[in-house]
């Protein structure tokens, strides 16, 4: 790869404050790279100042490329830290002095990190965490593909909580899901996970790269409560003038401790829950192909690296004159609900893929009951044919 410019603010593209424009770092046009490549390019074209990270695979690509080329750019710090902990703790510590941090992990290094995501929760701190997802559980197969850590991400840490966590299907997802995770994190001030798998991760395929990104920024507004008094409030960075406390017991809104004070933590936690919940049509992806024709036959729905086998399973039905399509969640939480219930409400069947025990499957259950699965957890990816017989099976019932 050639040696690659610096990054530069563009002019506003709109009237409000948080949203910039940032030219592209990659030459724009056609590249070809790793998924964990394009993930750590993501991150840098996203405006990413900061990253900490432990090597553990299948993830470690995603540490060893953002090393060779932050020592390319201006501003940008790397630190290989001891541990996941310490490596979501000190990416905790960067975000609040004003950087845009990053870590990347897989399945029991995530583990490690739930503590302090639940403390970046209660404090509002935007950060991106990548979760190659493999094999498990704990060591597992270290470079197997898997996706077994969607109720981890969601349910990780205790208490109280909406997060956002994205799936990506390609390394162009990769790439543009990287940049979206930041842009959710400055914008909502919350951390973001990309639950990416193996598969995905270790792929090797183009990508488009646009000459600009547009991307949020949080609002820095002194002498404003940095804990309530808006949705989303301003943060302000430690250096700044401001008398910050960031504690991870319940708070108000200047972030004193009420730890005996019902009112303060039921306010803290219903804001912390709403200011994602109030926007799900905004942070909500869902992609559907072939699913506004009229009623279906069978609906797949399916993410991750696992889509792009149900997407080749419907384009084979489709060639058998089935009527089949696919719905494929490309953010898991907060869990697209709406699009779901909409989509298959006209299916006759519905049959969710994934490599796990059905872990989405049980929350599609919650808006079809008569939803039904088929999974693989044995270390290998769930194949097109697998899925046509699935569909064939299941129509000659």
């Amino acid at each position: 790869m050639a040696r690659l410019g610096t990054q530069r603010r563009v002019a506003n593209m709109s009237a409000t404050p948080e949203i910039i424009s940032l030219s592209s770092v990659l030459p724009p046009g056609p590249a070809f790279l790793q998924g964990d490549e394009a993930c750590a390019e993501g991150a840098i074209a996203a405006g990413c100042t900061f990253y900490a990270g432990y090597p553990i695979t299948p993830a470690s690509e995603i540490m060893e490329h953002i090393c060779r080329r932050f020592a390319e750019l201006p501003g940008r710090v790397f630190i290989q830290m001891e541990d996941e902990i310490a490596s979501i703790g000190s990416c905790i510590g960067a975000s609040w002095a004003g950087a845009l941090a990053m870590t990347a992990t897989s399945g029991p290094g995530f583990t490690l990190m739930l503590e302090n995501l639940g403390y970046a929760l209660i404090t509002e701190t935007p950060l991106v965490i990548v979760d190659v997802q493999r094999a498990g559980p704990s060591t597992g197969q270290a470079t197997r593909p898997a996706q077994g850590d969607v109720m981890q991400a969601r349910f990780g840490a205790h208490g109280d909580y909406e997060l956002i966590a994205l799936a990506p299907w390609s390394v162009q997802e990769m790439y543009s899901e990287t940049i979206r995770a930041f842009s959710l994190a400055e914008r909502f001030r919350v951390p973001v996970i990309l639950l990416a798998d193996e598969a995905v991760g270790h792929l090797r395929e183009s990508l488009m790269i646009e000459p600009t990104v547009r991307v949020y920024r949080r609002r820095r507004l002194g002498g404003r409560p940095p804990f309530g008094d808006a949705e989303v409030p301003p943060m302000p960075a430690f250096g700044q003038g401001e008398k910050l406390l960031v504690t991870g017991s319940t708070h108000d809104a200047w972030g004193f401790r009420r730890t005996s004070s019902a009112s303060a933590q039921a306010t803290l936690v219903e804001r912390l829950v709403r200011k994602v919940q109030a926007h799900e049509d905004e942070i909500c992806r869902t992609v559907a192909y072939h699913c506004e024709e009229g009623p279906l036959d069978v609906l797949l729905i399916a993410y991750g690296f696992t889509a792009r086998s149900a997407l080749r399973a419907v384009a084979m039905a489709r060639g058998r004159g089935r009527r089949v399509g696919l719905l494929r969640l490309a953010t898991l939480w907060p869990f697209p609900s709406r699009e779901v219930a909409r989509h298959t409400a006209g299916a006759r069947r519905v049959i969710v893929a994934e490599m796990n025990r059905g872990q989405v499957l049980r929350e599609v259950q919650r808006i079809v009951p008569a939803a039904e699965g088929y999974q693989r957890t044995d270390g290998e990816i769930i194949e097109p044919d697998e899925l046509l017989a699935v569909i064939e099976e299941r129509e000659r019932r």
